[in-house]
C-alpha cells in the first residue's frame, strides 16, 4: 500500500483553505484546471490543494498522487482487466484526503472511481464536505443513485440545465446548476476561421465539407470507424464532397489506418487544437459519435447525424434508459435535433441517407439549423463562467459547513 503523502504547500501554509481534488481522467482535469485557477481567483487567502489530476491540473500547479492514467478507464470491459489497481488507488486516495484533513473534497466525474472514494472518505471523516462536480446521468438510467448519493455527497454541480429537476425529483443532493465549459469556448468556436483552414488542406470550394467524429477513445473509434467509412462512401458515390477528420493524438494512428482505403481520402487535423473548430465552422455536415462533440457541434451550428455503438454488455441495459434521447445536445434542446442511430440502426445505408439531405437547402437541414440556434441560451449563465459558478458554489458550500459548526477535523478513525 502506498503511503498517504501530505503535499509540502499545505506543511508550508497551515492556515491555508484545503481543498482535496479528485479527476479520473482527462475531462475531469480539463475542469480541475479551470477549477484550481477560478478558486484562485475567489478566495482571497491561501488555498492548498491535493489529490488526483492530470496535465491541465499540474499547470495550475498541482501535483497528483498519482498518474490519471492508472484510472482513467471507461466502461465494464475496461475496468475489468485493470481493477486490482484501480482498487489500490482508491484505497491511496482516501488514505491521502484523510492525512490532508481538508475543508472539501471535491471528485470530479468518473463515477466508477470517484464515488468509492467519496463513499469510504464520509464512512471514516463524515464532518469533510463532499461535492460532486458533474453529476452521473441518473436521468438517463439507474435513477436510484441519485437518492443513494445523498449519504455520501453534500452538493452537486450540474452542468447540464435539466439536472436540477432531476435531482429534485429523484430525491438526490442539493444542486447548482453552473453552467457547461463548453460555453467558456463559444467566442473560439464563433471565431474559428474555416476560410483558412480550407486554404491550408487545399480543400475543393466546390466541393461541401462532411465532417467526421468518430469518437476520442480507442474502443468509439474501433466500433464506429468502419461503418462510417461505408457511410462516406455510399454519400460521395452520390454527392461529391470533402472529408475531415479530427482526431485526438492517441487515436491518430488508428483512425490513419483505418481510413488509408476510404475515397475520398479524409484530411485528418488535430482535434486538440483550433483546427477542430474551424473544421466544424466549416462544414456543410457532421457524422459524429454520440457525446460531448454534440454540444461542440450545436454551439457551432453545424448540422449533423449522430450514431453510437457500445459493447454487448452494456447493449443488453439498453431497457434502463430513462431518456429520449442519448445525444447530449438533444437534451439540452429539449428536442431530438440530430438524428441518432444506435446498435442494430447504425449501418451505413441509414447514416448515408440521413447525411444526404445535410448537403443541400432542404427542410431537414432549415429545421436543424433553427433548432441550433437556441444552444447558447441554453447553456449560458447570466452572471458568471461556470468555472467560477463552481469555485462560488464550493466556497459557499465550505462556509455554510463551517457556519453550522461542523468540523472539518475528520482525520482517520
Amino acid at each position: 500500500m502506498e503511503r498517504a503523502v501530505v503535499p509540502d504547500n499545505a506543511m508550508r501554509n497551515p492556515n491555508a483553505l484545503k481543498i482535496f481534488l479528485v479527476a479520473g481522467e482527462h475531462s475531469g482535469d480539463a475542469l480541475g484546471g479551470k477549477l484550481i485557477a477560478a478558486l484562485g481567483q475567489r478566495h482571497e487567502g491561501k488555498i492548498a490543494f491535493a489529490g488526483v489530476g492530470g496535465e491541465d491540473m499540474a499547470q495550475e500547479g498541482f501535483t497528483s498522487l498519482f498518474p490519471i492514467e492508472d484510472v482513467a478507464v471507461m466502461g465494464p470491459m475496461s475496468i475489468l482487466p485493470r481493477l486490482p489497481r484501480i482498487l489500490r488507488r482508491v484505497y491511496q486516495t482516501v488514505d491521502a484526503a484523510l492525512a490532508f484533513v481538508p475543508d472539501a473534497v471535491v471528485i470530479i466525474d468518473s463515477p466508477e472511481f470517484t464515488h468509492p472514494i467519496a463513499k469510504r472518505i464520509r464512512k471514516r471523516a463524515p464532518g469533510i464536505p463532499i461535492i460532486d462536480y458533474v453529476s452521473p446521468s441518473v436521468w438517463a438510467w439507474r435513477p436510484g443513485r441519485a437518492k443513494r448519493m445523498r449519504r455520501y455527497i453534500d452538493h452537486v454541480l450540474a452542468l447540464l440545465p435539466f439536472e436540477l429537476e432531476a435531482h429534485a425529483r429523484l430525491g438526490g443532493p442539493s444542486c447548482t446548476y453552473v453552467g457547461h465549459p463548453l460555453i467558456e469556448k463559444l467566442d473560439d468556436i464563433e471565431g474559428a476561421d474555416g476560410a483558412a483552414l480550407s486554404r491550408r488542406l487545399g480543400l475543393a470550394s466546390e466541393k461541401p465539407v462532411l465532417l467526421v467524429l468518430p469518437g476520442s477513445r480507442t474502443s468509439e473509434v474501433a466500433r464506429l470507424i468502419d461503418v462510417f467509412g461505408e457511410a462516406v462512401g455510399r454519400v460521395s458515390a452520390k454527392y461529391p464532397i470533402e472529408v475531415v477528420i479530427p482526431a485526438v493524438r492517441h487515436v491518430r494512428d488508428l483512425i490513419v489506418a483505418k481510413t488509408a482505403t476510404w475515397a475520398p481520402k479524409p484530411h485528418i487535423v488535430d482535434a486538440g487544437t483550433a483546427d477542430k473548430y474551424a473544421a466544424m465552422r466549416l462544414a456543410r455536415a457532421a457524422l459524429a459519435a454520440s457525446g460531448t462533440v454534440t454540444l461542440e457541434l450545436a454551439l457551432a451550428q453545424t448540422p449533423s447525424v449522430v450514431a453510437y455503438k457500445v459493447d454487448k454488455l452494456i447493449a443488453n441495459l439498453r431497457f434502463l434508459l430513462k431518456v429520449p434521447s442519448v445525444v447530449l445536445a438533444n437534451l439540452v434542446l429539449g428536442k431530438n435535433v440530430y438524428p441518432e442511430y444506435l446498435q442494430e440502426a447504425c449501418t451505413a445505408e441509414a447514416l448515408a441517407a440521413a447525411i444526404l439531405p445535410l448537403l443541400d437547402d432542404t427542410p431537414e437541414r432549415r429545421a436543424q439549423l433553427a433548432a441550433l440556434a437556441g444552444t447558447p441560451e441554453k447553456l449560458r449563465l447570466a452572471s458568471s463562467s461556470p468555472s467560477m459558478a463552481a469555485a462560488d458554489t464550493v466556497l459557499s458550500v465550505i462556509s455554510a459547513q463551517a457556519g453550522a459548526g461542523k468540523s472539518r477535523r475528520g482525520g482517520p478513525m
